[in-house]
């Protein structure tokens, strides 16, 4: 498994480096794009379709991204768009995760097919755009859930329910512990930090979204990477509640030894949506 896991990991860095860091910000725009295709033919699939009607889901995320696209989005200030998904993204976590598992399929089939293609379309939309602000907001952005993530897996291995009675949400994913999350929020609130430092240092041309919140003050600064890493456990947990409530451990076996592509984005669909709105918001209120 853990070979797997590394070939699989080699592989998907070895498209994904060239095409982020080559000239022109086409190729990326387009392996992100597959990516998002990949994602939403396993929403088909947890949203009980057969193989074509996966397909369709994937042809529909396609056609939403590439429609985008071509208008001109991916370059244009769509603060309105990112204000409207964030505060979406942040009501439908909130009222799901009070629901739980049960809660999840009460919902319309339509209305849950929708939601998710829409949310993979505004996902693509939201790292395209921020890789043309440029490679060290983007990356910013990304490390802060992946940084978040392995802080809280270290911490909650060491200190799990150590000062907590509870676990985070037994009900959906019964391995996350409150210390985790706690781990998580230190890990990014230190990388913050240093990333303010090091873009001041190197005087960055293209300033992280560290430093664009800390232009406004350190204190939006603490809280904006607050809320960034709880929306990153929210869609952690969303995505853990549906494939709880589909029967599935994996969203597909796309990617061998690390689940589907939905098991690796699940945290970055709220997130992304969520740095491009605190981004628009605070330019233009700079």
């Amino acid at each position: 498994m853990l070979k797997q896991r590394v070939i699989t990991a080699l592989a998907l860095l070895a498209i994904l480096l060239p095409a982020l860091f080559y000239t022109s910000t086409t190729p990326f725009t387009v392996v992100v794009l597959v990516l998002m295709a990949a994602g939403a033919w396993e929403w088909g699939r947890l949203s009980g379709f057969g193989q074509a009607g996966s397909v369709a889901v994937g042809a529909a995320c396609v056609a939403l991204c590439a429609g985008s696209w071509a208008l001109g989005w991916v370059g244009r200030p769509l603060t309105g768009l990112w204000v409207v998904a964030g505060g979406l993204w942040v009501l439908a976590a909130a009222w799901l995760l009070k629901a739980g598992v049960p809660g999840w399929p009460r919902i319309p089939a339509a209305v849950r097919l929708v939601a998710g293609v829409l949310a993979l379309w505004l996902a693509w939309l939201a790292v395209v755009q921020a890789r043309n602000v440029g490679i060290n907001f983007l990356l910013s952005v990304l490390l802060l859930v992946w940084v978040a993530d392995i802080f809280a897996y270290f911490a909650g291995r060491a200190f799990g329910l150590r000062f907590t009675k509870g676990k985070l949400a037994p009900s959906i994913s019964p391995g996350k512990s409150w210390e985790g999350v706690w781990g998580g929020l230190a890990g990014v609130i230190v990388m913050a930090f240093l990333w303010v430092a090091a873009d001041g240092h190197w005087q960055a041309a293209v300033p992280s979204f560290y430093s664009r919140m800390a232009q406004q003050g350190w204190w939006l600064l603490v809280i904006a990477a607050l809320f960034m890493v709880a929306m990153s456990v929210s869609g952690d947990l969303v995505e853990s509640l549906i494939k709880r409530s589909a029967g599935v451990k994996d969203s597909s076996n796309l990617l061998p030894g690390h689940g589907g592509v939905l098991d690796r984005v699940d945290a970055l669909l709220p997130t992304l949506p969520l740095a491009m709105m605190l981004t628009s918001l605070t330019t233009t209120a700079h």
